[in-house]
């Protein structure tokens, strides 16, 4: 294969795609041509073969009006200039000339080329044939049959049969392209002169780029005889423009020579081409051809146009119905996913947890969700690892795109070979308008053989003048077998719009989400501020009585403590006692409340200066006889508001020092683990009391305790402190323990990179 690929890179391949075949500039001879321009239709251009008549030449037409010449070619013109479409001919009607040569009978045809009005006169043979009429009866029974059709290839079949007959050719073909333009025969009905096509494949190359193009705007094109001598179109170039006429709706236009060349080489003289178009675009051809030369009548041929364009329409409704059936299928599958997905809290739970409709939603056998973070798998798929690798090439090579789908993913993704059994062929959706996040849909390789009508690749000949090589037809059409590996079952129209429906439906459940979440979002934020708002108040307001209650209570303690009984001294301690403890809560309250409404002021700082400055502080309040020891390791760098963290290490601190109160040598340790997810994660570890597990959804909440006041003082709100203090800073807090065995609490902070 190499030495032929290397072969045919040498070859000018778009050689075929590039001939000016609408503007050859030459005619076959079984008719001629006139074009005329302006209100008296001067003829401008001739083919050189216009007969003469018993008083005029056919070669001193030019610049001579139309009527001075040929009157009837006149009247018609005028009769149906209004009605001339701007694509294609039409036929007026069949006129008899007088030539030198006697009387002739010639079906009249005319176009638009421009601002020129183009008349060929097409040579009828024998007597005229009866038009439509005769062909009626072959017509309404033809109707009848496509009516009676069930399915497509029944359809192609009636068609190739009645056409074959309306022209009596050898053989008639029905050529359908796929969307490589690759062709395959699809129904054939001949009389066994000629070898059968049926179920071959003709590459694309063999009907180029711009024959295609005419194939749709001249929907039908006949060459009686591959042997003719063209006749060329005089002057070559329409003297109002400067340019060769453009001969794309002509029903004499000569063919290409390569095309001749080809018709040879098939064993065939005479052939005629009828386009098949549906919606407006090149569904297929229906290809006949005959081992002799054969001409063909006009209204024969015109028949045969009728016959497929009734066909045509009979098809888009089959075609039609088929998509329809398959679109409501889908649609009800995308129904009960997006029903999944409304009672989940994840969206994608609502997939994931579905696996058989989100397979057969377009037919996959394997699927993935996945996103930077995340890669979930369902069915047959490639590893998660190549799928990854999948991921980041969609990411940049397909960015902003709502959809991709390949059947042939290896063409287009080279690794993608490694694993072509479990997704040659894959389906993918874009589930995030600001994020990288896809589901992609996978399908099995599917080795095929394909029966080509020769070898697809086509020779190439050096040009003796020394120029490149050029491509040349074909020169063998015996069957030519290859097998094609790497591609998957095409996926369908329907199918594509499922995948584009279900994006379109989960970012609208996306999209309301978050509209709930900014709705719910603004009163908890008006819901915050009111009760921070009412905290403050009531412990601002507070804060004053407690302090006269503690001031006259030391008064009535001193001035008057001689006076009271025991029980009263005692009853003031305790009034002192529990003032101080209410002071304490109010302030925590205050600071509490405060967190909401303080704004951050980040700087860089080392997290081992202020962990050791928090040190000292407690170890200021501590009792002289207790025995601590701290392990500090490595902190690295932080970047945090410095009063607010060292409020939250110093709660930390401190709960550690109150709970290892009982140990003979309390152990307290602060360190780092390693960085996860882009956050550094702190931790402080004591041996102290430690707490229930069963409890630590408690640890972080407002006034929660898990240790009774007698044992160990506090207000309840110095870890709802920490947390809130965190989660300002765009961080975590959880808490481990075992009861009796110490407890560590660790908290998150965006990472600063290298520690």
């Amino acid at each position: 294969m190499t030495a032929e690929t290397s072969a045919q890179a040498r070859v000018d391949l778009t050689a075929c795609d590039r001939e000016p075949i609408h503007i050859l500039g030459t005619l076959q001879p079984h008719g001629f041509l006139l074009a005329a321009e302006g209100d008296d239709l001067r003829v401008v251009q001739a083919s050189a073969n216009v007969p003469d008549g018993p008083d005029r030449s056919g070669a001193a037409l030019r610049g001579q009006p139309l009527a001075a010449n040929f009157p009837e070619i006149a009247a018609a013109l005028a009769e149906y200039r209004a009605a001339l479409p701007r694509e294609g001919a039409i036929y007026l009607r069949t006129l008899t000339l007088d030539t030198r040569d006697g009387s002739r009978r010639y079906d009249l045809a005319a176009h638009r080329s421009g601002e020129l009005i183009v008349a060929e006169l097409e040579e009828t043979e024998g007597e005229a044939t009866g038009g439509l009429d005769a062909l009626a009866p072959r017509l309404n029974a033809f109707v009848d049959g496509l009516h009676a059709a069930t399915t497509v290839e029944v359809l192609c079949s009636l068609l190739a049969a009645d056409i074959r007959h309306v022209t009596g050719f050898d053989r008639a073909l029905v050529y359908r392209f796929d969307r490589d333009w690759h062709g395959t025969v699809v129904a054939e009905d001949g009389n066994g002169v000629l070898p059968s096509y049926l179920d071959l494949r003709f590459p694309a190359s063999d009907i180029p780029v711009q024959a295609r193009e005419l194939y749709r705007r001249n929907r039908l094109r006949i060459i009686p005889d591959a042997g003719y001598a063209p006749v060329p179109v005089v002057p070559e170039r329409t003297p109002s423009s400067g340019r060769p006429l453009d001969l794309s709706h002509s029903i004499l236009r000569s063919v290409s020579p390569v095309h001749v060349e080809y018709m040879r080489n098939m064993g065939t003289m005479a052939s005629m081409s009828v386009s098949i178009l549906v919606d407006g675009a090149l569904w297929g051809l229906v290809s006949c051809h005959n081992q002799t030369p054969r001409r063909v009548p006009l209204q024969a041929r015109n028949a045969c146009d009728f016959l497929s364009r009734v066909f045509a329409l009979q098809l888009a409704a089959k075609e039609r119905g088929v998509l329809a059936e398959e679109r409501v299928a889908l649609g009800t599958i995308r129904g009960r996913l997006l029903a999944h997905m409304a009672r989940e809290e994840s969206f994608l739970d609502g997939l994931l947890n579905q696996p058989d409709d989100t397979l057969a939603l377009v037919q996959a056998t394997g699927a993935a969700l996945v996103g930077r973070e995340q890669c979930r798998l369902i069915g047959v798929t490639p590893s998660a690892d190549e799928v990854r690798g999948l991921y980041a090439w969609l990411s940049a090579r397909h960015a902003g795109e709502e959809v991709f789908e390949t059947d042939a993913l290896g063409e287009v993704y080279p690794p993608a070979a490694a694993f072509a059994a479990s997704a040659s062929g894959v389906l993918a959706i874009s589930i995030s308008q600001k994020y990288a996040h896809y589901v992609i849909w996978f399908r099995p390789e599917v080795v095929r053989t394909v029966r080509w009508g020769g070898d697809p690749h086509k020779a190439a000949t050096a040009d003796p003048a020394g120029g490149p090589e050029r491509l040349h037809p074909r020169k063998s059409f015996e069957i030519w077998k290859e097998t094609l590996q790497g591609r998957s079952a095409p996926w369908t129209l329907p199918q594509v719009e499922a995948a584009r429906d279900l994006r379109a439906s989960v970012l609208g459940i996306v999209l309301r989400r978050a509209e709930e979440m900014a709705s719910l979002s603004e009163e908890l934020q008006r819901s915050n501020k009111e009760l921070e708002a009412f905290s403050y108040s009531v412990s601002h307001d507070l804060r004053a009585p407690f302090r006269h209650i503690v001031g006259y209570s030391e008064l009535l303690r001193t001035r008057e403590g001689e006076r009271l009984s025991e029980n009263g001294r005692r009853y003031v301690e305790t009034i002192i006692e529990a003032a101080h403890s209410a002071g304490t809560l109010v302030d925590n309250l205050l600071t509490f409340s405060q967190m909401g409404r303080n704004a951050l002021n980040r700087v860089t700082g080392d997290m081992n200066v202020l962990v050791e400055e928090v040190r000292r502080k407690v170890l200021r309040d501590l009792e002289p006889d207790r025995q601590v020891r701290w392990q500090v390791s490595s902190l690295g760098r932080v970047h945090a508001d410095p009063v607010m963290l060292r409020l939250a290490v110093e709660n930390l601190l401190s709960n550690a020092v109150k709970y290892t109160r009982g140990k003979p040598e309390a152990m307290i340790e602060v360190g780092r683990e390693p960085d996860r997810d882009g956050e550094a994660v702190f931790f402080v570890r004591d041996n102290g009391v430690g707490f229930d597990m069963a409890y630590v959804g408690k640890l972080f909440g407002v006034f929660q305790r898990l240790h009774r006041a007698e044992e160990f003082e506090g207000t309840g709100i110095g870890l709802a402190n920490v947390r809130r203090i965190i989660e300002r800073h765009g961080g975590r807090t959880w808490a481990e323990g075992v009861l009796g065995r110490g407890a560590t609490f660790y908290f998150t902070l965006p990472a600063q990179g290298p520690r």
